[in-house]
C-alpha cells in the first residue's frame, strides 16, 4: 500500500492473515474497572461483586471471609480469582482467619476445577503493586488459574490474543454447580 492510497482501501484487501477480533478485551487495555485508588467502594470491582447476585457478580463461591469470582479477562477457562471480602492491599495485612480461609478456598477451587475440566496443571499466585503485576493492587486476590498440555500456542506469542473456548457465565455455573466442600482431616 503506498501512502497515497486511502486507508479504507487497504482494510479491505484480502491477505494471507485470520484474524480472531477479541474486542471484549479492549476494556482491559483501556483500564476499565480498574480503580484509580486503594479507596474500597464503587471504583473496586471486588468490592462491587460483593453485592448482587452472583451470577451477575460472577461470584462462583462465597465463604465467610473470601469469595471466588470469574476473572473478567481469563488466561484460560476456569480461572478462578479468591479475594477477601475486606478492602486489604497486602497478604501481610490478612488476619490469622482470612489466610486461613484463602487456603482452605483455594484448595476446594483447585478440587472443583479438576473435577469439572481435568486440567494437567495449575497456576496459582499472589500480584502485590503494580509493579508485581497486579491489575487491582489496592484489593488482594489470588489467581487460580488452569493449565492443559498444549494450551498455549502461537496466538498469544503473535498475535497477542488468547483463545478463550468457554464463556464466562457458562463456566461460573459449571463451577458453581460443582462446587467441592472442603475436606476435614
Amino acid at each position: 500500500m503506498s501512502t497515497a492510497e486511502p486507508a479504507s482501501d487497504f482494510a479491505g484487501d484480502p491477505d494471507c492473515f485470520g484474524r480472531l477480533w477479541t474486542p471484549y478485551r479492549m476494556a482491559y487495555i483501556q483500564g476499565a474497572d480498574r480503580p484509580t485508588s486503594d479507596d474500597a467502594g464503587v471504583a473496586c470491582p471486588f468490592c462491587r461483586a460483593q453485592s448482587g447476585p452472583d451470577a451477575d457478580a460472577l461470584v462462583v463461591r462465597r465463604g465467610e471471609l473470601m469469595f471466588a469470582v470469574m476473572n473478567l479477562y481469563p488466561y484460560s477457562p476456569g480461572h478462578l480469582l479468591i479475594c477477601p471480602y475486606r478492602h486489604v492491599a497486602l497478604y501481610t495485612d490478612l488476619t490469622l482467619a482470612e489466610v486461613t480461609e484463602l487456603a482452605t478456598m483455594t484448595q476446594a477451587a483447585l478440587r472443583t476445577i479438576a473435577a469439572v475440566s481435568g486440567p494437567a496443571g495449575f497456576n496459582l499466585g499472589l500480584n502485590q503493586g503494580a509493579v508485581a503485576g497486579a491489575g487491582i493492587a489496592g484489593h488482594l486476590h489470588q489467581h487460580v488459574v488452569p493449565r492443559w498440555a498444549g494450551d498455549t500456542n502461537f496466538l498469544p506469542i503473535i498475535a497477542r490474543t488468547r483463545a478463550i473456548p468457554q464463556l464466562l457465565e457458562d463456566t461460573r455455573t459449571l463451577l458453581a454447580d460443582n462446587w467441592v466442600g472442603v475436606r476435614r482431616p
